[in-house]
């Protein structure tokens, strides 16, 4: 079967610019990659965009076929292509993997993980701040070998296989050429480097478990499920890597009076039947201190009183929340029949009849629900 124009296949005039060409190759690279499309011709038509690029995007080459088309003097020219990591490789160019068959250094420092603690504390701990020791488990360089893994006096020594790189490079011949393909080598694990005589403590690993105590502050004002961050307090980083950070994550316990909302707190307190109707000065707790709150003669249960600048301090520092009391007024119980006497007296003087007054409120309703 002959084959197509090269221009003709990436849609392209022979005046086409070298840029003109990489666009309209990338976009049939993105649209018939054996990864993406798994059309029957996906595959034949990748190769013949490839094929096309390689001939086109060379100004020797392209020279070339301009004057004698498939009729090439150098035959074979493709037979002996060299993908380098194959389609993988292809792959990456083109969809982000970085390109060129590049791998990460294997030998490179790497950062340590991070590592995440949750810390419980007290109502009152959140508001006003602590300072505290825990205890983390973690991973860290051995001090016997330094991290290296190897027997002191003794070092590591390059992978024979791999040559340090970590990758080892399996040839194949296939029907697009012959493909280059990196594997992760097999003698050193990706290490690029053999430990032959490892160290007594961490066994070549060149990293032990330990126990770390650090000392955590906590602020002011912080709320339940507020992050803390540590830097460098996390695992420890490999060749020569820095070490990970350390996130505290902060649970706070209710409290049996205080409600917490942002910056504000919300307490409910008790008033009897006397001292809303007649009004009184009451004491309440806040979080610091008790202060005293003037009830007036006539307050309705669940009305809210603020104490401003009682909440909670601002994380950063400016002002404090405030403090809002509801209270909620106390129906008297077990009254003995000469309490109930004084009641029913001082119902009476008040103009207060039960029986009319719920006739009264029934009506409302009906007109409300029926109409007039």
């Amino acid at each position: 079967m002959s084959k197509r124009d090269y221009y003709e296949v990436l849609g392209l005039g022979k005046d086409a610019s070298p840029d003109e060409i990489k666009k309209a190759y990338r976009k049939m690279a993105r649209q018939y990659h054996p990864d993406v499309n798994k059309a029957a011709d996906a595959e034949d038509k990748f190769k013949e965009a490839k094929d096309a690029y390689d001939v086109l995007s060379d100004d020797q080459k392209k020279a070339q076929y301009d004057r004698f088309g498939h009729v090439d003097p150098n035959q074979g020219m493709g037979g002996g292509q060299d993908f380098s990591g194959g389609f993988g490789d292809i792959f990456d160019m083109f969809f982000g993997g970085g390109g060129g068959g590049n791998r990460r250094n294997p030998n490179a420092p790497q950062r340590g993980n991070d590592l995440q603690y949750t810390m419980t504390i007290e109502f009152k701990e959140a508001i006003f701040g602590k300072e505290t020791d825990i205890h983390i488990p973690r991973t860290e360089n051995c001090d016997t070998c330094s991290g290296s893994g190897a027997k002191p006096g003794t070092k590591p020594e390059t992978c024979g296989t791999c040559h340090g790189s970590g990758q080892q490079e399996v040839v194949q011949n296939t029907a697009f050429g012959r493909i280059v393909n990196r594997r992760v080598c097999s003698t050193c694990n990706g290490q690029g480097k053999i430990i032959k005589e490892k160290c007594g403590t961490c066994h070549g690993a060149g990293k032990v478990k330990k126990q770390r105590t650090i000392h955590i502050k906590i602020p002011a004002g912080v709320d339940d499920g507020a992050q803390l961050r540590v830097s460098g307090e996390g695992e420890g980083g490999t060749r020569g890597g820095p070490a990970g950070d350390l996130y505290v994550v902060i649970r706070v316990k209710s409290h049996e009076f205080f409600e917490r909302e942002g910056n504000d707190v919300y307490c409910e307190v008790p008033l009897t039947f006397m001292q809303a109707a007649l009004g009184d000065e009451i004491e309440i707790p806040t979080l610091t201190e008790k202060v005293k709150l003037k009830i007036p003669a006539g307050t309705q249960t669940d009305t809210y009183f603020r104490l401003k600048g009682k909440g909670v301090p601002h994380l950063r520092g400016f002002g404090q929340g405030d403090q809002h009391v509801k209270v909620i007024v106390m129906t008297p119980t077990n009254l003995s029949e000469d309490q109930k006497d004084l009641l029913r007296q001082f119902g009476k003087q008040s103009g207060e009849h039960t029986h009319e007054q719920n006739q009264s409120i029934f009506e409302r309703m009906k007109r409300a629900f029926l109409g007039d």
